[in-house]
C-alpha cells in the first residue's frame, strides 16, 4: 500500500490491529491511504482542482497521516475499533497544527457540506446485538447501558450525564460487539468529557472498575452486590494465586475470613482513572494477562505481606490496610508490586560503592543488574576508580578511566527492565575533584563519540563545600586522579579541606603528577551549562550529607540514589538499602473554627502505622545481594516521605510562592519528622534498637535540626537557614536517648511519581503542573485537570466551553486570560510561573527536619546563566543536601484543539531544549570573555 512517497505494509501494528466504524454501524477494515486521499483533495481543493500536488506537497501528506496514525495508536496501543468522526478529528488536528490553516478549513467545510448531505437522507439505524461473557447473541439494552451508567453517576452532582456517555459511546458500537467492548466503549466516552468536567474521572473510573469487576469476578457486579462479591471471592483469590506460584503460601495461613469480612468495597470509589488504570495495568496480579486482584484486594495483599511476620498478623494486615485503602499512606511501588508475592523484593532504593580494580568494577555491575531485576533504583559512588591515564601497576599500563564502565552500567540498566514492569534505572556519581570530571559532564550529550555517552542513566555530581566556595571566591580548582588522593573519598568538612589543599600543594611541589588546574567558576559554568542542555548532572552536595548524616560514626555517605533523596553510608562491603513510602498530607487536613487546618492527631497516627509497615520491610524483604542484606539488618533505615502538598495549598487558598507556603512547608515537615521520629522510639521500645546506634548522633542528643549548628561551623558560614520550631523536642530528645532508636534514618521525600497517581493527588512536593494536560506513562494518556480550579471558576461563573478552550490554548495557564481575576492567577500558578526561589525557601525550612535529603526539582520558565547560578549558590547556602531534575521546558501540553468532545485527548510530546547562551556570564568572573 502507498500512501505518498512511503509504501506500507498492511501488517504494521499501527494500523493493522484497527477497524472502523462507519456512520451506519458497519465495521470495515482501517484504510491509511483514504486518510492520504482526503488531505490530498483538501490540498488540491484550495490549489485549484486542474492542479496537481508537488514532491514536496505529496511527502507533507505522507508526513501528516502518519502524525493521524500515531495519535489513533497512542489512544488505543492494542488496536480496536475507531468511529470515522474520530479520525476526521484528528485530520483536522494534524491539518491545523502543521499550519495548513486554508487546507483544514477547506477540509470542514467538506466536512460540514457531507454533513448537510446525510441530514436529509438519514437512513435508519441498524439493530445492534452483542456478544455477552457467555458467547450468547443478545439485543442491544440500552436502558442496561444507562442503568450502569446511572449507577457510575451516584454522588457526583447534576455536572454529570449518564445520557451523555451513552449516546456518545452508541457511535462506536457496532453489530457483533463483544460485552467487553462495550463496557470499553462507555469507559472511552466518559474519559473523553473530562477535561470539560472534572467528575467525569470519577464516572470513568467506577466504569472501569465495571469491567475490572467482571473480569476478575467472571460476571458483572452491582456496586450493591460488591461488599459480598468481594469478601466471598477472597479466600478463592488467595488459593489461586499460591496455586499459580504468584503469592506466598503463607498467606493461606491468616484467617482470611476475618480479613475478608474487613474489606471495604466502597472505598474504590476514592479511585480517579488515572489511579485505577494504572493499577490495572501494572500493579494486579495476573494469570496469563487475566487480573486476579481487584482494587481492595490488591491493597488486602500488600498488607498480609507487611505483616506476615506479626504477632497478632490479622489485626496489623487490617491495620495495614485501612491506612492504604484510605489513601492516608502509600507504600512504594517495589512493595506495592511485590508484597505478599513469592518475590517479596519491597525495597525502592540501592547505594553502592565500586572499588578501584577490575573484579570490583564488574562485581558492582553485575550487583546493579541483581538489584535491578526486582524493581530497584540505583545510586552507584564512581569516584574510587581512577582517572583515564594512571597507572595500572598489574599491567604498567594506563587507565582508561571512569567513562567506558558508565557505558557499561548505561546498557546494563536498558537490558534489565523489571519484568516490563518498569525500566531499570541508575545514576552514577562522580565527586568535584576527579580528574575525569569534565568527560563526566558530557555524558549525556547527543554530540561526540557515543562509545562515551549514557543516554539512558542518569549522572549527578557530588560536590563538596570547597568548590563552591573556590567558585564564590573566583579562586582555582584541582582535579586529581583517586589513585593519588585516596582518601578525599571518605573525607568532608574542614577535614576534607586540610587534605586537599595539602594535595595541591604536592601537585605544585611535583610529587603528584596527573592533575590538572581549573578556574572554579569555569568548571562550574560548564556544569551549569550541561545541566540546562542535557538535564545532567544533578548537583548534589557532599558535605551537607556527611555533617548532618546521623550515622557518622560507622561510614561516610558517598552518593545518593536515584532520585536524590537518600543519603546512606556506602562501603564496599556494604550497599545501602532504603525502603519508602508517603503520608498523604491532602488526607491529613480538616476543617477547624471556620478554617482548614492539619489535623495532628491523625498525622501522628498515620505516621505510626507507616513506620511499623516500613520497618517490617527491612526483615521481609528479598535481597538478591548479600552487602545489601547485611547493611539494611545493622542500621535499619527506612524513609517516610509526603505527597500532596501542592493540593493542601490550595485547600487552605495560598499560594506556593508566598511566605505562608513556605511557614507550611515548615510546620507540617516538622510534625511528620517529629511523628516519625517519636515512632521509631516507640518501635525500638517494642523490638530494640537498631545495632549500630551507640555512637550515632542520635545517641549522643543531636537531632536533625541540632546539626544546621555543625554544618555552620564545618563551612565557617555560608549558612542562612531559619532554625524556628514550635514542638517539644527537648523531649524528644530525652526519649531517644532512654529508649533508643529503630532506624538509623526515618525520613526522605520520594517523588512519588506513580503512587500520586494511584491516590489521586500531585506528586510529593512539586508544584501544579499546569491546570490541564495530559499525562503520559506506561499506561497509556490521561487528561488532567485541576478539579479545584474548576470549583472555584464555577462558584465564579466562569466556566465554560471558552475557559476551556482558552486554558488548552495557553498550555495549562491562567496568566493571559484576562477574566480570570488576578488572586486566582496566583493561587493556581503553574511550576514554570512560580520563581524557582520559593522552591528552594520551601524546601530550605523541610530539610532542616529531615535526616536524609528531598528529591526537589527546579523549574524554571527562561533559564539564563545568572538564574542558574542564583538558585543553585541559594540552594547550598540554604543547607539543602541535594537538587534533582533542572526542568526548562514542559514535556507534554493539551492540544489547542476545536473539537468539542476532548476527542482524542491528542497530546503533543515534543521537548525541544534551548541551547545556553554562550557569551552569558554567571558571575563577575575576570576570566569569562563576556566581561572584558
Amino acid at each position: 500500500m502507498v500512501i505518498g512517497s512511503r509504501q506500507y505494509d498492511n501488517a504494521t501494528p499501527a494500523f493493522h490491529s484497527f477497524q472502523v466504524i462507519r456512520r451506519n454501524g458497519a465495521v470495515v477494515d482501517f484504510n491509511p491511504e483514504k486518510i492520504s486521499l482526503a488531505m490530498s483533495k483538501a490540498f488540491l481543493a484550495v490549489q485549484g482542482e486542474h492542479s496537481s500536488l508537488s514532491t514536496a506537497m505529496r511527502e507533507q501528506v505522507t508526513q501528516m497521516t502518519e502524525s493521524v496514525i500515531h495519535a489513533l495508536s497512542r489512544r488505543r496501543p492494542a488496536g480496536g475499533t475507531v468511529h470515522i468522526e474520530d479520525i476526521q478529528d484528528q485530520v483536522e488536528l494534524v491539518l491545523m497544527r502543521s499550519g495548513e490553516h486554508d487546507v483544514a478549513r477547506a477540509y470542514v467545510l467538506y466536512r460540514e457540506k457531507r454533513a448537510t448531505e446525510r441530514a436529509h437522507h438519514t437512513p435508519e439505524a441498524p439493530a445492534l446485538h452483542v456478544i455477552a461473557d457467555d458467547g450468547r447473541k443478545l439485543a442491544l439494552d440500552r436502558s442496561a447501558l444507562e442503568a450502569t451508567v446511572d449507577a457510575a453517576c451516584i454522588g457526583l452532582g447534576e455536572s454529570v450525564s449518564a445520557r451523555r456517555v451513552v449516546e456518545q459511546a452508541l457511535r462506536d458500537l457496532y453489530d457483533g460487539i463483544s460485552s467487553r467492548e462495550v463496557r470499553s466503549a462507555l469507559v472511552l466516552s466518559a474519559r473523553s468529557l473530562i477535561e470539560r468536567e472534572p467528575a467525569y474521572n470519577y464516572v470513568t473510573a467506577r466504569l472501569l472498575l465495571d469491567q475490572i469487576r467482571a473480569e476478575v469476578l467472571g460476571r458483572p457486579v452491582s456496586p450493591t452486590e460488591a461488599s459480598t462479591a468481594y469478601a466471598e471471592y477472597f479466600p478463592h483469590y488467595v488459593k489461586t494465586g499460591i496455586e499459580a506460584s504468584l503469592l506466598d503460601p503463607r498467606l493461606a495461613q491468616f484467617d482470611l475470613a476475618r480479613l475478608a469480612s474487613a474489606l471495604e468495597a466502597e472505598r474504590d470509589l476514592q479511585f480517579g482513572y488515572l489511579g485505577l488504570q494504572t493499577l490495572y495495568d501494572r500493579y494486579f496480579l495476573h494469570i496469563e494477562e487475566r487480573r486476579i486482584e481487584l482494587p481492595q484486594v490488591f491493597f488486602m495483599r500488600v498488607a498480609m505481606g507487611l505483616a506476615i511476620n506479626e504477632i497478632d498478623r490479622e489485626a496489623r494486615a487490617i491495620e495495614f490496610y485501612r491506612v492504604l485503602s484510605a489513601f492516608e499512606f502509600m507504600s512504594s511501588t517495589p512493595t506495592l508490586f511485590n508484597s505478599g508475592t513469592l518475590h517479596s523484593q519491597l525495597s525502592s532504593c540501592y547505594l553502592t560503592t565500586v572499588s578501584d580494580d577490575l573484579d570490583g568494577i564488574y562485581q558492582g555491575i553485575k550487583e546493579n543488574a541483581l538489584l535491578q531485576k526486582f524493581a530497584g533504583g540505583l545510586g552507584n559512588d564512581w569516584t574510587p576508580v581512577r582517572a583515564l591515564g594512571s597507572r595500572i601497576k598489574g599491567t604498567n599500563g594506563k587507565s582508561q578511566g571512569v567513562i567506558p564502565f558508565l557505558k557499561v552500567v548505561n546498557d546494563t540498566a536498558v537490558a534489565v527492565n523489571q519484568g516490563g514492569k518498569r525500566k531499570g534505572a541508575v545514576c552514577g556519581y562522580l565527586e568535584t575533584w576527579h580528574l575525569d570530571l569534565e568527560e563526566f559532564l558530557d555524558l549525556r550529550k547527543n554530540t561526540g563519540d557515543d562509545r562515551r555517552r549514557t543516554h539512558d542513566m542518569n549522572t549527578a555530581n557530588w560536590i563538596p563545600d570547597l568548590f563552591m566556595k573556590r567558585v564564590a571566591e573566583i579562586a582555582e580548582w584541582t582535579l586529581f586522579s583517586p589513585s593519588d588522593v585516596p582518601d578525599l573519598h571518605d573525607l568532608y568538612g574542614q577535614a576534607f579541606e586540610a587534605a586537599y589543599t595539602e594535595y595541591e600543594r604536592r601537585a605544585d611541589c611535583g610529587e603528584i603528577k596527573l592533575f590538572k588546574r581549573i578556574p572554579a567558576v569555569q568548571l562550574w559554568r560548564k556544569m551549569l551549562s550541561m545541566l540546562f542542555e542535557t538535564g545532567h548532572p544533578w548537583i548534589t552536595f557532599k558535605d551537607a550529607c556527611n555533617i548532618r548524616s546521623p550515622q557518622q560514626h560507622v561510614g561516610v555517605v558517598h552518593s545518593s540514589n536515584l532520585c536524590t533523596e537518600i543519603t546512606l553510608n556506602t562501603s564496599d562491603t556494604e550497599i545501602a538499602v532504603c525502603n519508602l513510602g508517603s503520608v498523604n498530607l491532602l488526607a491529613h487536613l480538616k476543617q477547624e473554627n471556620g478554617g482548614t487546618v492539619l489535623d495532628r492527631e491523625k498525622l501522628r497516627a498515620t505516621i505510626r502505622v507507616a513506620m511499623r509497615m516500613l520497618d517490617n520491610v527491612i526483615d521481609i524483604n528479598y535481597y538478591a545481594v548479600g552487602k545489601a542484606r547485611n547493611s539494611n539488618l545493622r542500621h535499619r533505615p527506612v524513609g517516610l516521605g509526603i505527597m500532596g502538598f501542592q493540593d493542601c495549598l490550595h485547600a487552605l487558598r495560598v499560594s506556593y510562592a508566598s511566605d505562608e507556603a513556605v511557614t507550611f512547608a515548615d510546620r507540617t515537615m516538622e510534625a511528620v519528622c517529629y511523628y516519625a521520629y517519636w515512632a521509631s522510639t516507640d518501635l525500638a521500645e517494642e523490638r530494640g534498637a537498631y545495632s549500630t546506634f551507640r555512637g550515632s548522633l542520635w545517641e549522643r542528643g543531636v537531632l536533625p535540626p541540632d546539626t544546621l549548628r555543625m554544618l555552620a561551623e564545618e563551612r565557617g558560614g555560608h549558612l542562612e537557614v531559619d532554625a524556628s520550631s514550635t514542638l517539644d523536642w527537648a523531649a524528644l530528645r530525652g526519649r531517644i536517648q532512654a529508649v533508643g532508636m529503630r532506624n538509623s534514618n526515618c525520613v526522605a521525600i520520594a517523588p512519588t511519581a506513580t503512587i500520586s497517581n494511584i491516590v489521586g493527588v500531585s506528586a510529593s512536593i512539586e508544584p501544579e503542573y499546569q491546570n490541564m494536560y495530559v499525562k503520559s506513562n506506561l499506561s497509556g494518556e490521561f487528561t488532567i485537570v485541576n478539579e479545584t480550579l474548576v470549583e472555584e471558576l464555577k462558584r465564579r461563573g466562569l466556566w465554560d466551553d471558552v475557559m476551556v478552550a482558552d486554558i488548552k490554548y495557553y498550555d495549562g495557564s491562567l496568566a493571559a486570560i484576562e477574566r480570570v481575576p488576578a488572586e486566582l492567577k496566583a493561587l493556581y500558578a503553574t511550576a514554570f510561573e512560580v520563581d524557582p526561589v520559593w522552591l528552594v525557601e520551601a524546601a530550605a525550612r523541610r530539610q532542616k527536619w529531615i535526616d536524609q535529603a528531598q528529591s526537589l526539582n527546579l523549574y524554571f520558565a527562561a533559564p539564563s546563566g545568572k538564574k542558574l547560578h542564583d538558585i543553585y549558590f541559594l540552594a547550598w547556602q540554604r543547607g539543602l543536601k541535594t537538587t534533582y531534575y533542572l526542568r526548562s521546558l514542559g514535556a507534554t501540553a493539551a492540544e489547542k484543539s476545536t473539537g468539542q468532545g476532548g476527542e482524542l485527548n491528542a497530546v503533543s510530546s515534543q521537548m525541544p531544549h534551548a541551547e545556553p547562551e554562550p557569551k552569558q556570564c554567571l558571575i563577575d568572573d575576570p576570566t569569562c570573555e563576556a566581561c572584558q
